[in-house]
Protein backbone atom coordinates (compact mmCIF):
# COMPACT_ATOMS: atom_id res chain seq x y z
CA UNK A 1 0.00 0.00 0.00
CA UNK A 2 1.28 3.44 -0.91
CA UNK A 3 0.43 6.48 1.22
CA UNK A 4 1.61 10.03 1.78
CA UNK A 5 2.01 10.88 5.44
CA UNK A 6 2.69 13.85 7.69
CA UNK A 7 5.88 12.59 9.34
CA UNK A 8 6.78 15.99 10.75
CA UNK A 9 4.65 19.13 11.03
CA UNK A 10 5.38 21.72 8.32
CA UNK A 11 7.58 19.28 6.41
CA UNK A 12 6.83 17.72 2.99
CA UNK A 13 4.60 14.66 3.11
CA UNK A 14 6.55 11.41 3.18
CA UNK A 15 5.85 8.69 0.64
CA UNK A 16 5.46 5.37 2.45
CA UNK A 17 5.17 1.82 1.10
CA UNK A 18 3.81 -0.80 3.50
CA UNK A 19 1.67 -3.95 3.38
CA UNK A 20 -1.99 -3.38 2.59
CA UNK A 21 -3.92 -3.75 5.88
CA UNK A 22 -6.38 -6.58 6.32
CA UNK A 23 -9.68 -5.60 7.96
CA UNK A 24 -10.15 -6.85 11.52
CA UNK A 25 -13.25 -6.88 13.71
CA UNK A 26 -15.97 -4.78 12.08
CA UNK A 27 -13.57 -2.91 9.79
CA UNK A 28 -14.05 -2.55 6.04
CA UNK A 29 -11.13 -2.27 3.63
CA UNK A 30 -11.66 0.08 0.71
CA UNK A 31 -9.57 0.78 -2.37
CA UNK A 32 -9.37 4.57 -2.57
CA UNK A 33 -10.78 6.07 -5.76
CA UNK A 34 -10.72 9.75 -4.74
CA UNK A 35 -9.51 11.83 -1.79
CA UNK A 36 -10.29 15.54 -1.50
CA UNK A 37 -7.63 17.99 -0.30
CA UNK A 38 -9.34 20.22 2.27
CA UNK A 39 -8.22 23.48 3.89
CA UNK A 40 -8.40 21.66 7.24
CA UNK A 41 -5.58 19.45 5.96
CA UNK A 42 -3.35 22.53 5.95
CA UNK A 43 -3.99 23.00 9.68
CA UNK A 44 -3.21 19.33 10.35
CA UNK A 45 -0.05 19.58 8.27
CA UNK A 46 0.96 22.78 10.09
CA UNK A 47 0.14 21.24 13.48
CA UNK A 48 -2.22 23.81 14.96
CA UNK A 49 -4.52 26.80 14.82
CA UNK A 50 -3.88 30.51 15.32
CA UNK A 51 -5.94 31.70 18.30
CA UNK A 52 -4.99 35.37 17.96
CA UNK A 53 -4.54 38.01 20.68
CA UNK A 54 -0.98 36.83 21.27
CA UNK A 55 -2.12 33.49 22.64
CA UNK A 56 -0.20 30.29 22.15
CA UNK A 57 -1.41 28.45 19.01
CA UNK A 58 -3.79 25.55 19.62
CA UNK A 59 -1.56 22.49 19.18
CA UNK A 60 -2.99 19.45 17.43
CA UNK A 61 -0.36 17.33 19.14
CA UNK A 62 -1.82 18.41 22.50
CA UNK A 63 -5.26 17.45 21.17
CA UNK A 64 -4.14 13.88 20.49
CA UNK A 65 -3.10 14.01 16.85
CA UNK A 66 -0.06 11.78 16.61
CA UNK A 67 2.48 11.40 13.81
CA UNK A 68 3.02 9.88 11.36
CA UNK A 69 -0.49 10.49 10.02
CA UNK A 70 -2.03 9.86 6.64
CA UNK A 71 -4.42 12.74 6.04
CA UNK A 72 -7.54 12.69 3.88
CA UNK A 73 -11.07 12.95 5.29
CA UNK A 74 -12.94 13.37 1.99
CA UNK A 75 -12.59 9.82 0.72
CA UNK A 76 -14.46 7.64 -1.75
CA UNK A 77 -13.46 4.02 -2.17
CA UNK A 78 -14.46 0.66 -3.58
CA UNK A 79 -15.30 -1.99 -0.99
CA UNK A 80 -12.61 -4.70 -1.07
CA UNK A 81 -13.21 -6.79 2.05
CA UNK A 82 -15.18 -6.93 5.30
CA UNK A 83 -13.71 -7.80 8.69
CA UNK A 84 -14.61 -11.16 10.29
CA UNK A 85 -17.05 -9.62 12.79
CA UNK A 86 -19.19 -7.84 10.21
CA UNK A 87 -22.66 -9.39 10.14
CA UNK A 88 -24.85 -9.35 7.07
CA UNK A 89 -27.26 -7.07 8.93
CA UNK A 90 -24.41 -4.58 9.52
CA UNK A 91 -23.76 -4.09 5.82
CA UNK A 92 -27.00 -2.29 4.99
CA UNK A 93 -26.94 -3.80 1.52
CA UNK A 94 -23.30 -2.84 0.94
CA UNK A 95 -21.27 -5.47 -0.87
CA UNK A 96 -17.77 -6.00 -2.25
CA UNK A 97 -17.31 -3.90 -5.37
CA UNK A 98 -19.68 -1.09 -4.30
CA UNK A 99 -18.33 2.46 -4.37
CA UNK A 100 -19.04 4.44 -1.23
CA UNK A 101 -18.31 7.73 0.52
CA UNK A 102 -16.57 7.29 3.88
CA UNK A 103 -18.12 9.37 6.66
CA UNK A 104 -15.02 10.53 8.59
CA UNK A 105 -16.19 12.45 11.69
CA UNK A 106 -16.05 9.61 14.20
CA UNK A 107 -15.99 9.69 18.00
CA UNK A 108 -15.61 7.26 20.88
CA UNK A 109 -18.88 5.53 20.00
CA UNK A 110 -19.98 5.32 23.64
CA UNK A 111 -20.70 8.82 24.99
CA UNK A 112 -24.09 10.56 24.91
CA UNK A 113 -23.21 12.52 21.77
CA UNK A 114 -22.08 9.41 19.89
CA UNK A 115 -25.09 7.38 20.97
CA UNK A 116 -27.31 10.20 19.69
CA UNK A 117 -25.58 9.88 16.28
CA UNK A 118 -23.70 13.15 16.80
CA UNK A 119 -20.24 11.61 16.70
CA UNK A 120 -18.81 14.79 15.21
CA UNK A 121 -19.54 16.41 18.60
CA UNK A 122 -17.73 13.73 20.65
CA UNK A 123 -15.62 15.34 23.39
CA UNK A 124 -14.41 12.08 24.96
CA UNK A 125 -12.20 10.66 22.20
CA UNK A 126 -12.55 12.18 18.74
CA UNK A 127 -11.50 9.61 16.17
CA UNK A 128 -11.89 11.34 12.80
CA UNK A 129 -10.48 9.55 9.77
CA UNK A 130 -7.54 11.45 8.30
CA UNK A 131 -7.06 13.36 11.55
CA UNK A 132 -6.79 10.95 14.49
CA UNK A 133 -6.73 7.81 12.29
CA UNK A 134 -5.17 7.31 8.88
CA UNK A 135 -7.22 8.59 5.98
CA UNK A 136 -7.44 8.73 2.22
CA UNK A 137 -4.07 10.04 1.00
CA UNK A 138 -3.37 6.40 0.15
CA UNK A 139 -4.41 3.70 -2.28
CA UNK A 140 -6.23 1.74 0.48
CA UNK A 141 -7.93 2.69 3.74
CA UNK A 142 -9.81 0.93 6.54
CA UNK A 143 -13.14 2.19 7.87
CA UNK A 144 -14.19 1.05 11.39
CA UNK A 145 -17.71 -0.14 10.50
CA UNK A 146 -19.88 -0.51 7.37
CA UNK A 147 -22.40 2.05 8.68
CA UNK A 148 -19.86 4.79 7.91
CA UNK A 149 -19.83 3.89 4.21
CA UNK A 150 -22.58 5.55 2.16
CA UNK A 151 -23.28 3.97 -1.23
CA UNK A 152 -22.83 6.60 -3.96
CA UNK A 153 -25.38 4.86 -6.21
CA UNK A 154 -23.89 6.13 -9.44
CA UNK A 155 -22.51 9.50 -8.31
CA UNK A 156 -19.04 10.25 -9.70
CA UNK A 157 -16.38 9.35 -7.08
CA UNK A 158 -14.12 12.32 -7.87
CA UNK A 159 -16.78 15.01 -7.67
CA UNK A 160 -18.59 13.30 -4.76
CA UNK A 161 -15.56 13.01 -2.46
CA UNK A 162 -15.91 16.61 -1.14
CA UNK A 163 -19.39 15.84 0.19
CA UNK A 164 -17.73 14.16 3.20
CA UNK A 165 -16.46 17.53 4.44
CA UNK A 166 -17.18 20.65 2.39
CA UNK A 167 -20.59 19.21 1.49
CA UNK A 168 -21.86 18.17 4.89
CA UNK A 169 -20.14 21.14 6.57
CA UNK A 170 -21.99 23.67 4.43
CA UNK A 171 -25.24 21.67 4.52
CA UNK A 172 -25.17 21.65 8.33
CA UNK A 173 -24.33 25.38 8.45
CA UNK A 174 -27.13 26.24 6.02
CA UNK A 175 -29.65 24.30 8.10
CA UNK A 176 -28.80 26.61 11.00
CA UNK A 177 -30.10 29.65 9.05
CA UNK A 178 -32.98 27.96 7.17
CA UNK A 179 -35.55 30.28 8.70
CA UNK A 180 -33.91 33.18 6.84
CA UNK A 181 -33.90 31.54 3.40
CA UNK A 182 -36.56 34.00 2.19
CA UNK A 183 -33.93 36.78 2.29
CA UNK A 184 -30.45 37.00 0.75
CA UNK A 185 -27.84 35.55 3.08
CA UNK A 186 -24.16 36.50 3.06
CA UNK A 187 -21.44 33.88 2.59
CA UNK A 188 -17.77 34.63 3.24
CA UNK A 189 -15.38 32.57 1.12
CA UNK A 190 -15.74 31.31 -2.45
CA UNK A 191 -13.41 28.31 -2.19
CA UNK A 192 -14.63 24.72 -2.18
CA UNK A 193 -17.03 25.31 0.72
CA UNK A 194 -18.45 28.55 -0.67
CA UNK A 195 -19.18 27.08 -4.09
CA UNK A 196 -20.72 24.03 -2.43
CA UNK A 197 -22.88 26.28 -0.24
CA UNK A 198 -24.24 28.12 -3.28
CA UNK A 199 -25.41 24.97 -5.02
CA UNK A 200 -26.91 23.54 -1.84
CA UNK A 201 -28.66 26.78 -0.90
CA UNK A 202 -30.50 26.80 -4.21
CA UNK A 203 -31.48 23.14 -3.86
CA UNK A 204 -32.73 23.78 -0.30
CA UNK A 205 -35.06 26.54 -1.51
CA UNK A 206 -33.05 29.59 -0.47
CA UNK A 207 -33.46 32.95 -2.19
CA UNK A 208 -29.71 33.15 -2.77
CA UNK A 209 -26.47 34.53 -1.39
CA UNK A 210 -24.11 37.46 -1.70
CA UNK A 211 -20.58 36.07 -1.62
CA UNK A 212 -17.59 37.92 -0.19
CA UNK A 213 -14.05 37.00 -1.24
CA UNK A 214 -10.81 38.95 -1.73
CA UNK A 215 -9.82 36.87 -4.80
CA UNK A 216 -11.31 38.10 -8.10
CA UNK A 217 -11.07 34.61 -9.67
CA UNK A 218 -13.05 33.12 -6.84
CA UNK A 219 -15.66 35.87 -6.99
CA UNK A 220 -16.07 35.08 -10.68
CA UNK A 221 -16.46 31.38 -9.84
CA UNK A 222 -19.14 32.30 -7.30
CA UNK A 223 -21.00 34.38 -9.89
CA UNK A 224 -20.83 31.47 -12.34
CA UNK A 225 -22.20 29.22 -9.58
CA UNK A 226 -25.26 31.44 -9.13
CA UNK A 227 -24.37 34.03 -6.48
CA UNK A 228 -26.81 36.94 -6.38
CA UNK A 229 -23.82 39.28 -6.19
CA UNK A 230 -20.22 39.34 -5.01
CA UNK A 231 -18.19 41.79 -2.94
CA UNK A 232 -14.44 42.24 -2.53
CA UNK A 233 -13.91 41.93 1.21
CA UNK A 234 -10.93 44.30 1.03
CA UNK A 235 -12.90 47.11 -0.60
CA UNK A 236 -13.11 50.16 1.71
CA UNK A 237 -16.86 50.33 1.10
CA UNK A 238 -17.49 46.58 1.43
CA UNK A 239 -20.06 47.10 4.20
CA UNK A 240 -21.99 49.64 2.13
CA UNK A 241 -21.85 47.33 -0.90
CA UNK A 242 -23.34 44.48 1.12
CA UNK A 243 -26.21 46.66 2.31
CA UNK A 244 -26.87 47.95 -1.19
CA UNK A 245 -26.72 44.57 -2.89
CA UNK A 246 -28.88 42.87 -0.27
CA UNK A 247 -31.55 45.55 -0.65
CA UNK A 248 -32.99 44.67 2.75
CA UNK A 249 -31.75 43.92 6.29
CA UNK A 250 -29.24 41.04 6.38
CA UNK A 251 -30.39 38.42 8.85
CA UNK A 252 -27.90 35.58 8.26
CA UNK A 253 -24.16 35.33 7.61
CA UNK A 254 -22.12 32.15 7.15
CA UNK A 255 -18.38 32.71 7.54
CA UNK A 256 -16.46 29.94 5.77
CA UNK A 257 -13.12 31.75 6.24
CA UNK A 258 -12.95 32.58 9.93
CA UNK A 259 -10.37 35.32 10.34
CA UNK A 260 -10.61 38.65 12.15
CA UNK A 261 -11.47 40.62 9.01
CA UNK A 262 -14.28 38.34 7.80
CA UNK A 263 -15.89 37.95 11.21
CA UNK A 264 -15.82 41.72 11.77
CA UNK A 265 -17.46 42.49 8.43
CA UNK A 266 -19.92 39.63 8.91
CA UNK A 267 -20.90 40.92 12.34
CA UNK A 268 -21.17 44.53 11.16
CA UNK A 269 -23.47 43.74 8.23
CA UNK A 270 -26.06 41.92 10.35
CA UNK A 271 -29.30 43.57 11.37
CA UNK A 272 -30.69 43.33 14.90
CA UNK A 273 -31.50 39.75 15.82
CA UNK A 274 -29.31 38.37 13.03
CA UNK A 275 -27.17 35.26 13.17
CA UNK A 276 -23.49 34.76 12.36
CA UNK A 277 -22.56 31.11 11.79
CA UNK A 278 -18.82 30.49 12.15
CA UNK A 279 -17.40 27.63 10.10
CA UNK A 280 -13.93 28.61 8.87
CA UNK A 281 -10.78 27.93 10.89
CA UNK A 282 -8.37 30.35 9.25
CA UNK A 283 -7.46 31.69 12.68
CA UNK A 284 -7.09 34.80 14.80
CA UNK A 285 -9.00 36.39 17.64
CA UNK A 286 -12.58 37.63 17.83
CA UNK A 287 -12.74 41.34 16.87
CA UNK A 288 -16.23 42.33 18.04
CA UNK A 289 -16.97 45.12 20.47
CA UNK A 290 -18.66 43.21 23.28
CA UNK A 291 -21.42 45.77 24.05
CA UNK A 292 -22.66 45.47 20.46
CA UNK A 293 -23.46 41.78 20.84
CA UNK A 294 -26.34 42.37 23.29
CA UNK A 295 -27.25 45.72 21.72
CA UNK A 296 -27.76 44.07 18.32
CA UNK A 297 -29.09 40.85 19.92
CA UNK A 298 -26.87 38.93 17.53
CA UNK A 299 -26.45 35.16 17.73
CA UNK A 300 -22.92 33.88 17.09
CA UNK A 301 -22.95 30.13 16.53
CA UNK A 302 -20.19 27.69 15.69
CA UNK A 303 -20.83 24.89 13.21
CA UNK A 304 -18.48 21.90 13.10
CA UNK A 305 -18.81 19.64 10.03
CA UNK A 306 -22.02 17.58 10.28
CA UNK A 307 -23.30 14.24 11.53
CA UNK A 308 -23.87 10.96 9.72
CA UNK A 309 -27.60 11.59 9.35
CA UNK A 310 -26.94 14.95 7.68
CA UNK A 311 -24.48 13.31 5.31
CA UNK A 312 -27.13 10.81 4.23
CA UNK A 313 -29.63 13.65 3.80
CA UNK A 314 -27.08 15.53 1.70
CA UNK A 315 -26.45 12.63 -0.70
CA UNK A 316 -30.21 12.10 -1.07
CA UNK A 317 -30.61 15.82 -1.85
CA UNK A 318 -27.79 15.72 -4.42
CA UNK A 319 -29.41 12.80 -6.21
CA UNK A 320 -32.97 14.10 -5.99
CA UNK A 321 -32.19 17.65 -7.16
CA UNK A 322 -29.35 16.63 -9.48
CA UNK A 323 -27.12 19.24 -7.84
CA UNK A 324 -24.14 20.11 -10.05
CA UNK A 325 -20.77 19.37 -8.43
CA UNK A 326 -18.27 22.07 -7.51
CA UNK A 327 -15.24 22.47 -9.79
CA UNK A 328 -12.60 19.86 -9.02
CA UNK A 329 -9.00 19.44 -10.15
CA UNK A 330 -8.07 15.73 -10.24
CA UNK A 331 -4.41 15.12 -9.36
CA UNK A 332 -2.46 11.86 -9.02
CA UNK A 333 -1.78 10.63 -5.49
CA UNK A 334 1.93 11.27 -6.09
CA UNK A 335 1.10 14.99 -6.37
CA UNK A 336 -0.21 15.24 -2.78
CA UNK A 337 2.51 17.72 -1.80
CA UNK A 338 1.82 19.85 -4.86
CA UNK A 339 -1.91 19.88 -4.09
CA UNK A 340 -1.27 21.09 -0.53
CA UNK A 341 1.10 23.76 -1.79
CA UNK A 342 -1.39 25.01 -4.39
CA UNK A 343 -4.11 25.17 -1.72
CA UNK A 344 -1.82 27.05 0.65
CA UNK A 345 -0.99 29.55 -2.10
CA UNK A 346 -4.66 30.09 -2.97
CA UNK A 347 -4.18 28.80 -6.51
CA UNK A 348 -7.10 26.37 -6.53
CA UNK A 349 -10.66 27.14 -7.55
CA UNK A 350 -12.97 24.57 -6.03
CA UNK A 351 -11.27 21.38 -4.83
CA UNK A 352 -8.15 19.38 -5.63
CA UNK A 353 -8.94 15.66 -5.51
CA UNK A 354 -6.22 13.03 -5.34
CA UNK A 355 -6.86 10.03 -7.57
CA UNK A 356 -4.65 7.00 -6.79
Amino acid sequence: MKSFQVAEFNAPLKEVDQPTPQPSGTQVLIKVKAAGVCHSDLHIWEGGYDLGHGRKPLSLKDRGVSLPRTMGHETVGEVVAFGPDVKESDKGGLKVGDVALAYPWLGCGKCAACLADDENMCAVKPNALGVYCDGGYADHMTVPHPKYLLDLKGLDPVTAAPYACSGVTTYSALKKVEKDFDTPIVIFGAGGLGLMALSLLKAMGGKGAIVVDIDARKREAAENAGALATVDGKAPDALAQLAQKAGQPIRAVIDLVGNAATTQLGFDCLTKGGKLVMVGLFGGGAPWALPLIPMKAVTIQGSYVGNLRETRELLDLVRARKIPPIPVTPMPLASANEALHDLHQGKLVGRAVLVP
